[in-house]
């Protein structure tokens, strides 16, 4: 019982952090908040998904598989707003 609601918790936490990114994204257009956006977005479908399964703490190989592409994307992200040269 209280897996699901602190899981509703984190959902809402990654909507909100998702739709903070997207707005910073639609005012600079830099990559790197749409992919954070992204990112966040992502967790927050993948952690709905945990309140599916019978043991959300137990996990399956496919939610964790997505939030390592969700942690990639963020990687990603960093790495090419470091390496994009000045101009």
């Amino acid at each position: 019982m209280i897996e699901g609601f602190l899981l509703g918790i984190i959902v809402t936490c990654s909507l909100v952090a998702a739709a903070y990114f997207f707005r910073f994204w639609r005012k600079t257009q830099d990559r790197l908040f749409l992919c954070f956006s992204l990112a966040f977005l992502i967790e927050c479908i993948n952690r709905t998904g945990f309140l599916a399964l019978d043991e959300p703490q137990g996990g399956s190989t496919i939610a964790y598989s997505i939030r390592l592409v969700s942690y990639l994307l963020i990687l990603a992200a960093i790495a090419l707003k470091t390496g994009a040269p000045k101009r």
